[in-house]
């Protein structure tokens, strides 16, 4: 069932206790993926949700699971996989949100890079929440640092990229030892087959949520291709910095050697800059994170996964140093940029042919308008 409008939460029966944690962020009504979601949810069902990212599915199954879960059980009644570290993070800090005024409610975030004595500490406190990445979960399942035979609500978040990166294996692993759950939750921006197969195999009778993007909140992007070759990708940079006068800027690459190459070069010039992908280490990463949402940072390179789930809506302009190979990465990273009803910029670097036939084929699939730039003889930029 496709829903378009939110409804007002003081509707869905929540308890005081939700309400005042809702009520804190100053919110009244829910996003329609919250208003499709939550009753379903509260009721045990499964649920399989397709919504774009940015429309609330952290509180769409965030809600109910904190308003099941018992403060007197000290077992683990809910567990939410997440694809990334960042996200796990970003998921965790949205469930204390929540959980704030119940007290007794303890979560816990489990994800690879942290000291594995520090989360095992953790985990002796017993919480009821457990949020995780795949990989991670199943290191403490067999330390046995974890038992989750009493979970009752499981939650695949960004299933589509779960499935894509490889975790294939590990979630179903981990969805057959919580064979007593009541209820599965998948949400994905698309519902791949992959997707579709897990929902075969493990739900029932699951509520079927679409959302579409709301096109009053569809981000505002102008989209530009550039022909540079494969090292004045840098330069390039600098220079649409130097004419736009941007401050917050986001940089994608498709290999870790291309993040340190980009960030070594904008660096040697002058701009504050930094990168994150698979290699550096968690601390580090959340270090570059935060320099960038105080605006200490002008220039955030990542990669793809790397960034997946950082939760940065308020971005000048995207810059994709490589071409992406699937077309939903695409759409990923320029959405960081022309959100909040602002204009916003996403320039894609092509160095080569193939590159042009992959940009090419984006703009025809996700049905952009992907104009071409250059700069001009007074080193300006002038559209082709």
């Amino acid at each position: 069932m496709e829903y378009t409008e939110g409804v007002r939460f003081d509707s869905l029966g929540l308890s005081p206790e939700i309400m005042r944690a809702i009520e804190k962020r100053n919110i009244t009504v829910s996003t329609p993926v919250q208003a499709g979601c939550i009753p379903p949810m509260m009721d045990w069902q499964d649920v399989i949700a397709k919504a774009p990212t940015g429309t609330g599915k952290t509180f769409a199954y965030g809600i109910p699971i904190v308003e099941h879960v018992d403060p007197e059980d000290e077992s683990v009644q809910a567990v939410i996989l997440a694809p990334t570290r960042e996200l796990a993070i970003q998921i965790t800090d949205e469930i204390r949100d929540l959980a704030a005024f119940k007290p007794g409610v303890r979560t816990v975030c489990l994800y690879g890079g942290q000291p594995i004595g520090r989360r095992i500490d953790t985990l002796k406190k017993r919480p009821q929440i457990v949020v995780a990445t795949p990989g991670r979960l199943s290191d403490h399942m067999k330390r046995r640092t974890v038992r989750v035979d009493t979970v009752q609500t499981v939650v695949l978040d960004e299933a589509d990229r779960m499935l894509d990166m490889g975790f294939i294996h590990d979630v179903t692993r981990l969805l057959d030892k919580m064979a007593n759950r009541k209820n599965l939750g998948l949400f994905s921006a698309t519902i791949s087959r992959e997707v579709m197969d897990i929902a075969w195999v493990y739900q029932r009778d699951a509520a079927e949520i679409t959302v579409r993007e709301d096109e009053q909140n569809k981000p505002d992007i102008k989209q530009f291709r550039m022909d540079v070759s494969f090292n004045g990708k840098a330069d390039a940079i600098v220079k649409i910095l130097e004419e736009t006068g941007f401050d917050r800027c986001m940089a994608f690459c498709n290999t870790k050697g291309s993040t340190e190459r980009i960030t070594k070069f904008l660096q040697m010039q002058g701009i504050d800059a930094a990168c994150i992908h698979g290699d550096i280490p968690q601390k580090k990463r959340e270090e570059v994170m935060e320099r960038f949402r105080q605006g200490k940072l002008r220039v955030f390179v990542s990669t793809d996964v790397a960034a997946r789930g950082i939760d940065v809506d308020d971005v000048d302009i995207v810059f994709n140093c490589d071409v992406p190979d699937e077309n939903q990465d695409y759409v990923h990273r320029i959405g960081r940029t022309g959100r909040a009803k602002r204009q916003g910029v996403a320039v894609t670097f092509v160095a080569d042919y193939p590159s042009k036939m992959r940009i090419d084929d984006i703009a025809q699939k996700t049905r952009n308008e992907i104009r071409e730039v250059r700069f001009d003889e007074n080193g300006h930029l002038a559209e082709v």
